[in-house]
């Protein structure tokens, strides 16, 4: 091969390598690769089941409960802190919320009273809260029902290989990510369906569907991240902030729907729970809170 050839292979391997998106820097993801909101829907969830009564399961549902009805200032329990930071979408300005939210099969609670709720997203008014939790009886996903009393999780699907090989999908920084979504289908009848994405299908499959009124007493929505934690005397700070100090919660494409369109979260529509929160608010000093994107997307890690 000679020179000019030589030279024009450099060229077009400079050309074609500033195609290529950077790596994300190590542990900080970027955006995962989000499905389209609009696109079908068909299938179930496959693995999701209906949850037996256990006593851990039950001192989770009493906590959840109790957390979402009291002031903020409150808690469950004296010996736990509950607290919470993301966005919280307003009432009137959706009937629809999607997003994607990584998951980290790695991440152990030890503690049976401790929960990492990360993230969790529910619509205004809607009859189920999709959640990441994590806690010692194993990492799942959960479809909360809150259109019944005394309410809980109606379906809960284990992040395990199955889960992981149908609806996640790679996400910088070495995370998987998965896309949930929640419509309104019937406005008379109070009826919302949720749905989380199915890579292998390509298209939303259904994991709850709920009718009624939503006894959250509240009237905003919200996705966000969320811990009910306690003090290890070992180490000063929760137990999580030690467990989850290589887990990244994040969650991106956090879109509205509004009669049949979806758009991007905005500060007009889903304001930031707060602006700095503090770490130790938290019982973790080096946890750092990233507004991402411009309310449509959020980052928590150390």
């Amino acid at each position: 091969m000679n020179r000019h050839r030589i030279t024009l292979a450099a060229v077009l391997l400079t050309a074609l390598a500033a195609l290529v998106p950077a790596p994300a820097t190590a542990g900080t993801p970027g955006p995962a690769r989000t499905p389209s909101p609009d696109a079908p829907h068909h299938g179930v969830v496959t693995g999701a089941r209906t949850p037996g009564h256990a006593p851990g399961r039950d001192r989770a549902v009493r906590a959840f409960a109790d957390g979402r009805r009291a002031a903020r200032t409150a808690a469950p329990d004296a010996d736990l802190t509950h607290n919470w930071w993301g966005v919280f979408p307003r009432p009137g300005t959706h009937d629809g919320i999607t997003a994607t939210h990584t998951v980290d099969p790695a991440y152990k609670v030890s503690d049976p009273d401790n929960f990492t709720y990360a993230p969790t997203t529910k619509a205004q008014k809607s009859c189920m809260e999709v959640v990441t939790a994590y806690w010692n009886s194993g990492n799942e996903i959960w479809a909360w029902d809150w259109c019944s009393s005394p309410g809980g999780p109606a379906k809960v699907l284990p992040v395990d290989a199955d889960f992981l090989a149908a609806y996640t999908t790679a996400a910088p920084g070495g995370t998987r990510a998965y896309s949930v979504q929640m419509i309104l289908e019937d406005a008379a009848t109070n009826r919302w369906s949720a749905y989380l994405y199915n890579h292998r299908t390509a298209a939303w499959s259904l994991l709850y569907r709920q009718s009624g009124n939503d006894l959250s007493a509240l009237d905003h929505g919200w996705d966000m991240f969320e811990i009910y934690a306690s003090t290890d005397p070992a180490t000063g700070v929760g137990y999580y902030c030690t467990e989850a100090r290589r887990t990244v919660f994040d969650s991106s494409a956090v879109r509205l729907r509004d009669h049949g369109t979806w758009k991007a979260a905005s500060p007009a529509d889903a304001p930031w729970t707060e602006p700095r929160p503090d770490g130790r608010d938290f019982l973790c000093p080096p946890l750092k809170f990233l507004q991402a994107g411009a309310n449509d997307h959020w980052t928590v890690r150390q």
